[in-house]
């Protein structure tokens, strides 16, 4: 019996990292972060020095995100072998997801 491989184009994970890091920074370097959980209410430089701490731990997921992205495309082997460049791709897109959810739930904390 033939096996069929149905694959993926490598370009949608390495779009799909690339839209995740730039609502990321867009949430940390462009104020999308602060218009979004210290509008309001509390006195903004309290809110704002929490969510500077919440953005410096979701930067440690950003960076591993970004590490692994750059590594799939950069390392030679990992461009020759299918399930190594999908393993990068992979822990990158989590790392992404990751990132963004620290940013998400630290935010909704920091109120």
């Amino acid at each position: 019996m033939a096996r069929v491989r149905i694959g993926i184009s490598p370009i949608i994970p390495t779009i799909a990292s690339f839209l995740l890091a730039a609502l990321w920074a867009l949430s940390v370097f462009a104020g999308w972060g602060l218009e979004a959980f210290c509008a309001g209410g509390e006195s903004s430089p309290a809110c704002s020095q929490r969510l500077a701490t919440v953005s410096t731990v979701s930067g440690l997921f950003a960076a591993v995100a970004a590490c692994c992205t750059a590594a799939a495309w950069l390392i030679p082997s990992s461009r020759r072998d299918p399930r190594t460049f999908s393993r990068f791709m992979g822990v990158a897109v989590v790392a992404w997801i990751a990132a963004e959810g620290v940013l998400f739930f630290g935010g909704m904390l920091a109120r």
